[in-house]
């Protein structure tokens, strides 16, 4: 049985991720808005529902779940990753992130990235991102690598080696042009 500390935690990270995309999002002009018509806020919902199926070892209903949401989102996240609060999915469509990804706090993802493995690891196969990343449409970061804290990938890069924090990258593959020592 779901306790109530744990069901009052789940509403209040939703109410928290919705809140945040209000704020960062300029057409979303009322936090209504964001939860009855944003895709990235839907795919949250049933992505934390399915990794509460997933982490009680339901993994049949935890990928059921996640394809119901991919269905209805065109967004797949695998239920067995683990996302931070406040994730801003942004025009989500494409995204897909990994069994093994993680994702720390207040990361905004554009759509077609793609948070994925590369195929020639067992265990961990996916990328840690750390807190305040943004990544590009259309990036795609491979394999079991880091991502340090406040980094911005750019549109379309291939990231396959770790970044340090406060890096911006941009290209195939990856280049690290500046140091980002300003919060953004």
């Amino acid at each position: 049985m779901i306790s109530k500390v744990r069901s009052m935690r789940f509403w209040k990270e939703l109410y928290e991720d919705a809140k945040n995309i209000q704020q960062k999002d300029p057409a979303a002009r009322h936090i209504l808005y964001v939860i009855l018509l944003y895709q990235g806020f839907h795919v949250l919902l049933f992505y934390r529902m399915g990794h509460f199926f997933y982490t009680h070892k339901l993994f049949f209903l935890a990928r059921l779940i996640s394809q119901i949401a991919r269905f209805l989102t065109g967004i797949e996240i695998h239920p067995g990753a683990k996302i931070g609060r406040r994730l801003f999915i942004d025009h989500g469509t494409g995204i897909v992130i990994g069994e093994t990804a993680t994702i720390g706090n207040d990361c905004t993802i554009y759509h077609g990235v793609t948070l994925g493995g590369t195929g020639k690891d067992k265990n961990k196969r996916h990328p840690d991102l750390g807190n305040d990343v943004m990544v590009g449409c259309g990036a795609k970061i491979l394999g079991p690598i880091k991502i340090g804290n406040h980094v911005k990938i750019g549109a379309n890069a291939v990231v396959t080696k770790p970044v340090e924090d406060n890096v911006t990258v941009i290209g195939i593959p990856r280049k690290g042009i500046a140091k980002c020592y300003v919060k953004w």
